[in-house]
């Protein structure tokens, strides 16, 4: 059973936790989520197309992100869920925490932290082994072909992190 840290509106974590996708929290309790942004030297991005199967927003592009497990720092998770989703290790790639946002969904008990990151680091696509259950392909994608998928409204959370994409 996968557990997530409990945290209060200030992202101090209460010491309580919940079961993933177990919608209970109150105003004002929040769990935590990461989101990892590759970025070539070239400036392009890596970027993940989701599988058709997924409930919410299948086919849509993202990049490689989840929820912080139950004492698990934010950069431990980022470090995790890019690992899980696309292979990389971006433990000592350059970058790292650039910016945080939250969402509050009232009544539905999904109160949410999200700590957005961005590395820097050169791959092959050879080195790329994504997660076929999540994943259904990539791109190596320019900040324009980003933007451009967003404004098509198929880029998963673009509007909440499109600064991340500034070159």
């Amino acid at each position: 059973m996968e557990l997530w840290d409990i945290y209060d509106k200030n992202k101090q974590p209460t010491g309580r936790t919940m079961k993933r996708n177990d919608w209970c929290l109150k105003n004002g309790e929040y769990h935590l989520t990461v989101l990892g942004v590759i970025m070539r030297p070239d400036g392009k991005f890596l970027i993940t197309q989701r599988v058709m199967t997924k409930a919410w927003a299948a086919g849509w592009w993202e990049v490689s992100g989840g929820a912080a497990m139950a004492g698990e720092s934010s950069r431990e998770a980022v470090i995790r869920e890019v690992r899980e989703e696309t292979g990389l290790d971006v433990s000592n790639a350059e970058g790292g925490y650039v910016f945080s946002y939250h969402r509050e969904n009232p009544g539905e008990g999904d109160n949410y932290f999200v700590d957005i990151y961005r590395f820097v680091m050169d791959f092959d696509e050879s080195d790329l082994h994504l997660q076929e259950a999540e994943t259904l392909g990539y791109k190596i994608a320019s900040p324009d072909e980003i933007k451009a998928l967003g404004e098509q409204g198929i880029f998963l959370h673009y509007d909440s992190i499109k600064r991340v994409f500034e070159v």
